[in-house]
């Protein structure tokens, strides 16, 4: 596919078919992410693939996040709540989940420096999912449940989830979401 067919094409999956992503498929989305840049060079990413019990762990910690979904109905509404119940009741039956993570900081610059360097990182494996056929959905709403979420993954007490990727092969295709391209403001 060519670069901006690309980039058109990935959207947020939120259905996925039982078929299992090859370790040499994900090796190439890791490649592509390792290959982002990043604050002072640092590649602070770390990218945790539970599959098996695993990810029927991590699936179980997920589906706790509905009774935390409660607090938020005034901002999602009624529709949106019952459809965020339910993904996060089983993750669209993705075969994956990655979790990511990065060092832990109480220095602000640096908390900053590391999301957005991890963000660019997750945007190239996104783009390097969609180019394999895969679907994905990065979940950032994890953070009430993040210490099980860290526990399940076995992570050091050194580093920290930021989010989760869903992956694997798209279910039925869901109508591509609008983008507004009014994004820059220029200045002479």
């Amino acid at each position: 596919m060519e670069f901006l067919d690309v980039v058109a094409a990935r959207h947020s999956v939120r259905e996925f078919i039982d078929r299992p992503v090859g370790h040499d498929v994900l090796q190439r989305l890791f490649e592509a992410a390792s290959m982002a840049p990043s604050a002072l060079n640092e590649q602070p990413w770390r990218f945790y693939v539970a599959e098996g019990e695993t990810r029927a762990r991590i699936g179980e910690i997920m589906a706790q996040s509905t009774v935390y979904l409660a607090d938020y109905i005034d901002v999602l509404g009624p529709e949106r709540y019952e459809e965020a119940s339910h993904w996060y009741t089983d993750l669209g039956g993705a075969p994956l989940i990655i979790g990511i993570t990065i060092p832990r900081t109480e220095d602000e610059p640096t908390l900053i420096g590391r999301t957005i360097s991890v963000g660019a990182a997750v945007e190239n494996l996104l783009l390097a999912a969609t180019n394999e056929g895969l679907g994905a959905c990065m979940v950032t709403f994890s953070f009430w449940v993040r210490d099980e979420l860290a526990e399940a993954f076995g992570l050091e007490d050194d580093r920290v989830v930021v989010g989760l990727i869903v992956l694997g092969y798209p279910g039925e295709p869901p109508e591509a979401p609008a983008h507004s391209h009014d994004v820059a403001v220029f200045r002479e």
